[in-house]
């Protein structure tokens, strides 16, 4: 069997698959909600961070809800007391070309990376009090597009090279090397139960990975360019996406479906990040229009906007408490 007929053949698979789909799909979001109220947020500005020197790219709450890291191309990596607005660490960095940062459950380190296609990780509680670096992974052949810690012993990325990577700290060895984008992975999100994580890619498709044998169990169709941004849902059975295409979206696992669209004609711009609120009801979506928008996911509306920033917003995140926070400039918001 030649090329041309395995390409035909995966192809009439591939349409076999949404066929499939298809009909599974016995109803929409919208026809079950239809009796729900849009929901109605308060929000206002509670304090703006300033320390960077210029924009913004990455930032990443604490487990503790107090605490967040964020990556500047001003070539700092700052770890911050949210409760305060004090700087409580600047980590100069080797590159100022950083895309990505993350901060360890256990409040012990923070990794970053971009450009140099490393992942560098740091220390913040060394016995001798100062942050110095633990290791820095090398392995990627494309930039760093996103990094997560699983635990202190282990750290998930995504590159440029179309790979994503699952990584022994102590050694600093790459233990597993996930193939299967077909373009660029820009964005990882891990699930709550630390087994699974979800991709976003160039190729226009997210993907649910399982940690443990390295292979992608499912793939999600839907966008019609990039997708930027990529978030689990706390119950661990929905995601959310941000793209190119100016749409937001919600895939549900269990069913294998795209839930819900989120955007609208007035909306011509690409979405950089998505977070979802504590509840789960609300989805908040950074845009290259200098606005976060905040989406009622049951009732695919904007019920909200978050306005300050004089630039693109670059990355958002919520914590624990339902602070959201994000921007090129940090900016944080209450929600009540």
């Amino acid at each position: 069997m030649g090329g041309d007929d395995l390409a035909a053949e995966a192809a009439a698979l591939k349409q076999k698959i949404r066929d499939c789909r298809k009909e599974m799909c016995d109803t929409q979001l919208i026809n079950e909600t239809g009796d729900i109220e849009t929901i109605k947020l308060t929000l206002r500005v509670r304090k703006t961070l300033r320390g960077h020197l210029s924009k913004v790219y990455a930032m990443d709450w604490a487990e503790d809800s107090r605490h967040l890291v964020s990556a500047s191309q001003d070539g700092k990596l700052i770890v911050w007391d949210a409760y305060t607005a004090n700087k409580v660490n600047a980590i100069p960095l080797r590159s100022s070309w950083v895309m990505t940062c993350t901060y360890a459950a256990s409040g012990n380190f923070v990794a970053c990376g971009g450009l140099d296609n490393l992942c560098s990780i740091y220390n913040l509680k060394t016995k001798e009090g100062n942050v110095k670096v633990t290791r820095e992974l090398a392995g990627h052949d494309g930039y760093l597009s996103c990094c997560r810690f699983i635990n202190d012993e282990q750290i998930l990325t995504s590159s440029g090279d179309t790979t994503c990577a699952l990584w022994d700290i102590e050694t600093g060895q790459q233990t597993t090397s996930l193939v299967g984008h077909g373009g660029d992975v820009n964005c990882i999100s891990l699930a709550p139960d630390g087994n699974t994580f979800i991709s976003g890619s160039c190729d226009t498709t997210s993907k649910l990975w399982d940690i443990r044998d390295g292979l992608a169990n499912q793939t999600f169709e839907g966008h019609e360019l990039d997708i930027n941004a990529i978030s689990f849902m706390s119950n661990g059975l929905n995601f959310a996406t941000g793209s190119e295409d100016a749409t937001c979206r919600m895939f549900d696992i269990r069913s294998d479906q795209e839930m819900a669209v989120y955007g609208g004609e007035h909306i011509i711009c690409g979405i950089t990040s998505v977070a979802f609120s504590k509840s789960g009801r609300v989805l908040f979506a950074g845009y290259d229009d200098f606005n976060c928008r905040v989406w009622d996911l049951l009732k695919m509306e904007q019920t909200a906007a978050l306005m300050g920033h004089e630039n693109r917003v670059s990355c958002l995140g919520v914590n624990e408490e339902g602070v959201a926070r994000g921007g090129t400039s940090p900016l944080y918001w209450k929600l009540g």
